[in-house]
């Protein structure tokens, strides 16, 4: 069984970072008419956001700092400036910054990636429990994306222009480069066969979309991957798992050598079998949701693509029927995760 690591899919409110803006937005996705239930000053271009359950904290990556969010109260606790602190403040793509963040799952720390202008990027630890951060390891450039293992035992990077994955051991923070590169490395920061995104199944094996062309099955244990064709032909802007199995892939269109429009790929790990659902515009992360009204498992996509056709708000798209319902959120939301309410 595959699951994905950022979010159980469990209850309605969906808590994204909105990225154009200094907040993140408590979303209830059985109210189409004001889904927005309240908003949160988390610190300039919020990217990403773990949610620890347990303690009931969300951590959302900044411009500025880390933010440290109690999920009841939904008040801002803290915002810790990073150890390799930007200079300025920007919005988009390439700001300087905190980008994927992960909490181990017993909440003791939690690990932001931290890109840097002009230099390799970085990973830092943060401790929940003395609220500040204790270590920093360098990795690739521009980590799109951190993910953990199930086990909470190691964290990977998915460094976007570097062509690299990095593993990082909680135990002992040896830091392990792997250049993940399907398609070569050609035109180097002008290319757009590179990482982006990965998913983490169950067993740990880690699965990264290349423009709808190629998906890059990769094992921790051996540090080595395999390469399967996808159909899409889509340029591929996020990834995620459903509790079935199955894998989601959004693509924002014809760019790079991708020459097929937006859309969002179901794959069925086990056969390989794709559907292809056709999309109007960009969108970024899916995230499945377990627990909607019907009792019908759904795809929620953010509408803050980094790529291309941005918009405010975000998409629901029933796994079985392909019908797509649209929520009103403002200012690009683009990174998010289901909590108990």
């Amino acid at each position: 069984m595959a699951r994905s690591i950022h979010g159980t899919g469990n209850g309605a409110i969906f808590v994204v970072t909105e990225s154009h803006s200094d907040r993140i937005a408590f979303v209830d996705l059985t109210d189409r008419e004001s889904p927005v239930q309240s908003e949160t000053v988390v610190g300039a271009a919020p990217w990403a956001i773990a949610a620890h359950e347990p303690s009931r904290r969300a951590y959302v990556t900044t411009a500025e700092g880390l933010a440290v969010v109690d999920l009841d109260s939904r008040e801002r606790l803290a915002l810790v400036p990073y150890i390799d602190q930007p200079d300025d403040i920007a919005y988009g793509e390439y700001r300087a910054g905190g980008t994927g963040v992960v909490v181990t799952p017993d909440g003791s720390a939690v690990y932001a990636g931290v890109h840097r202008e002009g230099r390799l990027s970085t990973v830092e630890r943060f401790d929940p429990a003395t609220g500040a951060f204790t270590d920093s390891f360098e990795v690739g450039d521009r980590p799109f994306d951190v993910q953990i293992s199930p086990s909470g035992h190691e964290v990977y990077t998915i460094d976007h222009d570097s062509f690299t994955l990095h593993t990082i051991t909680v135990a002992d923070h040896t830091v392990t480069r792997v250049e993940v590169a399907p398609f070569g490395t050609e035109l180097g920061l002008l290319s757009h066969y590179k990482p982006h995104y990965a998913a983490v199944a169950q067993d740990g094996t880690l699965y990264l979309p290349f423009q709808g062309q190629g998906l890059v099955i990769y094992s921790p244990e051996t540090r080595e991957y395999d390469t399967e064709p996808m159909t899409a032909d889509s340029h591929q802007h996020g990834v995620g798992l459903t509790s079935d199995g199955r894998l989601l892939v959004v693509g924002v269109g014809p760019i790079g050598g991708a020459t097929l429009g937006p859309s969002l790929t179901i794959r069925d790990l086990a056969t390989g079998t794709e559907t292809v659902v056709p999309l109007d515009k960009g969108h970024e992360n899916p995230t499945e949701w377990l627990d909607s009204p019907d009792g019908r498992p759904k795809a929620v996509l953010t509408g803050g693509s980094t790529s291309r056709g941005p918009w405010d708000g975000i998409a629901v798209i029933d796994l079985e029927s392909h019908e797509i319902t649209e929520f009103a959120v403002p200012n690009l939301p683009q990174m998010g995760v289901f909590i108990a309410a």
